[in-house]
């Protein structure tokens, strides 16, 4: 028998991947996230990546379709992603979802303080550009994390890793 060296968790071993996603999805988060895809950011698979630890119901990806899918270590696969042209797009397919920024621009209200309600969608910016002013604009509330050392912003794969273990804290952990 091959050994299976695909980097999932043990009780996945020899399970095809069509079989994994559908386990997956029976316990999903209600949960989605959203990245505009401004620069094809390298740190799209690190997002990618934390939303497949932490189950999210989607992963949408706004702008170019391309990405660094290598640092996603083909966590990819066992997600649903959705490709949007436009912002305009993306907001018309969440329909009522509540789409949260994430962004330590003016206006943003620091994490402790904001909600990150059930059925939301979280929407990370490009590393250095952020999100722009239209993902803004078309946010319902935009969150910062706090920052007590001398740099004005933690990278954007680790500001995903906190913000979706905190939705799954309040969400999930304290039920």
């Amino acid at each position: 028998m091959q050994q299976d060296t695909r980097n999932v968790v043990d009780k996945y071993k020899g399970w095809s991947e069509e079989d994994i996603i559908v386990d997956l999805d029976r316990s999903r988060h209600a949960l989605e996230i959203a990245v505009e895809n401004l620069t094809r950011d390298f740190n799209m698979g690190t997002i990618v990546r934390n939303a497949n630890a932490f189950n999210v119901a989607a992963v949408h990806v706004i702008g170019r379709r391309q990405w660094n899918k290598r640092g996603a270590m083909a966590t990819d696969k066992y997600l649903h992603v959705y490709y949007h042209a436009t912002i305009e797009e993306f907001v018309t397919a969440m329909g009522e979802r509540r789409i949260i920024a994430i962004d330590n621009q003016p206006g943003a209200v620091s994490l402790p303080d904001a909600e990150l309600p059930r059925d939301c969608v979280v929407v990370f910016g490009g590393e250095g550009p952020g999100l722009s002013p239209e993902m803004i604009a078309a946010s319902q509330s935009m969150v910062a994390i706090p920052q007590f050392g001398s740099t004005r912003s933690v990278n954007v794969g680790v500001a995903s890793g906190i913000i979706l273990y905190e939705w799954v804290r309040r969400n999930v952990l304290t039920r």
